[in-house]
């Protein structure tokens, strides 16, 4: 039993060299240089890893898919490296960098492993058991190019603290110093780039896109930055496809490609998508996009493929749409080209990465002249501007620590400068590129901004590098120069100004229905989510309207058509009364005008005349004065000339009322000025009260389009008991004059006042239901035209039938046509008229006998002289009785 523990012993002592030899193997870098102070590198070489089959052991991975890209990026570290060596910032320091590159062949294990020999040979050189007089450790790390691979490979350099500047990665964790204090990058973060990519989704106006990236910790982590905040701004994502990261397993990979063709296919309305995938995923979706023959879209591509040419033929980019990349900022990299032409075979001795390029390219173990031309143009074709110079930068950075740390010590001795020494230095000094200054900021990132660039066909090849847009990180604004695309990409057409966005729940944000915005309300822009509301007070606007538009100020105005129709109307109806005063003036001595009242016809007319003017202040802009002065003075004007016509109908009744013991009660009572007078002080107590205590002011009432300017009439109680007494007064008129209806017809008086009153009665009555009802501009013309109503009532019934008499009718207008029209009266109503004269005649006969015939209080309207008192009636004059007994009533009318 101890003889088999001794052998096996033995047996793993023998064994250790050849395990060792084994793992040395497979950390063996594709390209060395030597040099005082060492630099790891880790590039994409190939573009995967087969599948490991067997695992019964640790295996070195087989890399396929060789990528001219990769080796461009390599070869850029290389050139970088050489230049600083031949500058004067290393040479008279008397130091070289040296170059240890490895292969990470896109494979976060493989990128582990490089990561592995680069922490051994610096715990080696620490070591001082097993350090020798030429291990040198790394000092510094450059890569890798993903960043899934970065996040590892950086958490591995942790541990030594050796610091590592990425020249691609952007995924926004590796800039939390707290979980990855020793990396660095000289790009910006992924959350600048998401940034970018929604400024250009806002400029275009595409709100509805699709999200294609690949799965790992560069893709979800860019993908959700983008949808956090493309949501933030009104963007909606209609789907998020992820591909697998891996490409060996293929079944698996073109199932997932399928089904993002598919979903492409079923979101017709997308056609934007925006990926971050990796180059060799780009590259199979498109050619499954082209054999489906599937609609253009507009491709937003990250920094991680855009500048990738083999990812698209020129022929395809027809039948994909357009390519809009976003790739870093870099200078002119022409001195690299050059680099790359004068590339000799001789380099492949320490570079297995060019040795397995050129070995592609053989013929019969040599290359032809040809064959080189076409590997240098493959290089150049193959060659990202923006990575070459990130690389530059990352290697003139460190190049630029070294000086400094060695212009204080000998750094030709091995292991002189200790990586963490390095760091410090790195973070907070600033580099020079040619004359340009550049410096790692608290994150440990460069923000140069991004270059938007759009693939084009030329001379039957893909271009990528035409810049049409710039991003500026630092006030993070988007300048577009050339992109001009005709691509609508929207789950629902823009709602226009005038409408409103209306969302169906669980739907997206961006799918919604456009809606007219309510009355008073508006949208300016478009896409608006909610309408604004107009000031009510100020603004007025229809539905579906843009904007507010300001109310107008409105009243009735002197210019309407209405206004001068009413206006004049009141204008004639003052000269018509002027001309009737004049006429009534002119012929006062005549019966006419003495029966028609005489001094009281010039009193009703001038109170028509304060009538008709009152109608002149319900026009025009209303001012306070105005509101108090135009209900005043219509309603003293009227209660005047209804005042007036009242005493000439209680005159009426006096004259020819029979029953003579109301008759003298009436005598009594009748004093025409004095009625008139009373009348009117009545109407002015009113008027006076409604003034003191809450008297007619200016108002402004608003309404939807308008601001109305009217007069308040401010107590509406005091208003109607105004008009109520002016009615009152007519009614009473009225009832009056209607018991005079049959006079004679010279003296008639009556029918013509009961018309009158009617007429203003019937308009007064009809005007109430339309006032209360009618509102705007036109209200006051409605008080107008009543007014105007019951001035020419009472003009053409009062007032016309006399000028026509005066002056048509001269032979009317005699005493002896008017005692003539008494005969004829008196002769007509012989019947009715004793019926009523006998019985007071019995009743009075003794006393009574001057009475009936004897009338003092009235006048001859010709001679002016008491008429001659009667004889009493006997039997044997009984046949005259008729005449007799009417005769009284015969002077009173001539008295009249």
């Amino acid at each position: 039993m101890i003889y088999l523990l001794v052998l096996t012993l033995m047996l793993l002592v023998e064994m250790d060299p050849v395990i060792e030899a084994t793992v040395q193997d497979r950390r063996r870098p594709g390209a060395v240089a030597p040099g005082n102070i060492l630099i790891g590198g880790l590039f994409p070489i190939h573009d995967g890893v087969e599948n490991i089959g067997n695992l019964s052991g640790p295996q070195n991975p087989t890399c396929i898919g060789f990528s001219p890209t990769g080796l461009t990026q390599s070869l850029a570290m290389i050139h970088t490296v050489e230049k600083v060596n031949s500058s004067p910032l290393l040479r008279h320091l008397g130091v070289t960098l040296g170059y240890y590159i490895h292969d990470t062949c896109s494979d976060v294990t493989a990128a582990l492993r490089g990561t592995e020999d680069f922490i051994k040979r610096h715990s080696e050189c620490s070591s001082t058991s097993r350090a020798s007089q030429n291990s040198q450790h790394m000092t510094a790390v450059i890569g890798a190019y993903s960043s899934e691979m970065s996040i590892a490979v950086a958490r591995e350099l942790n541990l030594e603290l050796i610091p590592q500047i990425s020249y691609a990665s952007t995924a926004d964790i590796l800039s939390d110093k707290s979980r990855f204090p020793a990396f660095s990058r000289t790009v910006p973060s992924d959350v600048h780039q998401t940034s970018a990519m929604v400024k250009l989704l806002l400029a275009n106006q595409w709100n509805w896109v699709g999200v294609v990236s690949t799965d790992g910790d560069y893709g979800r982590s860019a993908m959700d930055s983008f949808v956090s905040q493309a949501l933030e701004v009104g963007i909606c994502v209609a789907f998020r496809e992820i591909l697998p990261d891996s490409i060996t397993n293929k079944q698996r990979l073109h199932a997932t490609i399928s089904q993002t063709i598919t979903t492409i296919h079923t979101h017709s309305k997308v056609k934007v998508v925006v990926s971050f995938a990796k180059p060799e995923h780009m590259s199979r979706l498109f050619r499954g996009l082209v054999r489906n023959q599937e609609d253009q879209h507009v491709w937003v591509a990250s920094d991680n493929w855009s500048t990738y040419e083999e990812v698209l033929s020129h022929e395809d980019l027809y039948h994909i749409g357009w390519v809009v990349g976003f790739s870093f900022k870099f200078r002119d990299v022409t001195a690299f080209e050059e680099y790359l032409l004068s590339l000799h075979l001789n380099s492949e001795r320490n570079n297995s990465f060019l040795k397995e390029l050129y070995s592609s390219f053989r013929d019969s173990h040599n290359i032809s002249e040809a064959n080189v031309s076409a590997i240098t143009d493959q290089l150049i074709r193959s060659t990202p501007p923006g990575v070459v110079f990130s690389i530059e930068m990352a290697v003139n950075a460190i190049a630029q620590a070294v000086a400094k740390l060695c212009s204080h010590r000998n750094c030709r001795v091995p292991g002189a400068i200790e990586p963490w020494e390095l760091l410090p230095i790195l973070r907070n000094s600033t580099f020079q590129i040619e004359g340009d200054s550049y410096t790692f900021d608290e994150n440990g990132d460069i923000n140069l901004g991004y270059d938007i660039t759009l693939w084009e066909t030329a001379e039957g090849q893909l271009k990528t590098q035409n810049v049409v847009a710039e991003y500026h990180q630092l006030n993070r604004s988007l300048t577009i120069t050339n992109l001009r695309l005709n691509i609508t990409s929207r789950c629902s057409d823009s709602c226009e100004p005038g409408q409103f966005k209306k969302t169906t729940e669980g739907q997206h944000t961006c799918c919604y229905d456009c809606i007219d915005c309510a009355e008073n309300q508006y949208t300016n822009y478009t896409d608006m989510d909610q309408c604004y509301t107009c000031d009510s007070n100020t603004e007025w606007a229809d539905p579906g309207s843009s904007g507010c538009k300001l109310k107008t100020l409105e009243f009735f105005p002197w210019n309407d058509g209405f206004a001068v129709m009413l206006l004049s109307l009141a204008g004639i109806g003052v000269l018509v009364v002027g001309l009737v005063s004049f006429l009534f003036l002119w012929h006062r001595d005549s019966p006419v005008v003495k029966a028609a009242g005489g001094p009281l016809c010039q009193l009703i007319l001038f109170s028509l005349v304060g009538s008709f003017m009152s109608a002149a202040f319900f026009v025009g802009k209303p001012t306070n004065a105005q509101c108090k002065v135009r209900q005043v003075l219509y309603g003293l004007s009227f209660t005047l000339c209804v005042s007036c016509i009242l005493v000439k109908s209680l005159k009426i009744l006096l004259a020819f009322h029979m029953k003579l013991l109301l008759q003298q009660v009436l005598r009594r009572l009748y004093k025409s000025y004095v009625v008139v007078c009373a009348c009117v002080a009545v109407q002015g107590v009113i008027c006076t009260c409604w003034l003191l205590l809450k008297s007619p002011h200016k108002t402004f009432t608003l309404y939807t389009k308008y601001i109305l300017e009217e007069c308040n009439e401010g107590s509406y109680v005091a208003f109607a008991v105004m008009l109520g007494y002016i009615a009152l007064l007519a009614l009473l008129c009225f009832i009056i004059a209607f018991q005079g209806r049959k006079l004679p017809e010279k003296y008639n008086e009556a029918k013509f006042i009961t018309f009158g009153m009617l007429i203003y009665l019937i308009a007064w009555v009809i005007f109430i239901p339309i006032y209360i009802s009618t509102d705007g501009k036109y209200l006051p013309a409605v008080e107008m035209v009543v007014i105007l109503i019951s001035n020419y009532g009472i003009l053409s019934c009062h007032f016309l039938p006399k000028c026509y008499s005066i002056i048509f009718r001269k032979t009317y207008n005699t005493r002896d046509a008017f005692m003539k029209n008494i005969y004829e009266y008196s002769k007509k109503c012989t019947y009715t008229v004793g019926d009523i004269i006998q019985p007071e005649a019995q009743k009075y006969a003794e006393p009574s006998f001057y009475s009936i015939t004897s009338l003092p209080y009235f006048t001859d309207p010709v001679a002016g002289t008491k008429p001659a008192m009667r004889p009493k009636l006997t039997p044997q004059n009984q046949t005259n009785s008729t005449q007799s007994h009417l005769e009284p009533s015969r002077k009173r009318a001539l008295s009249i």
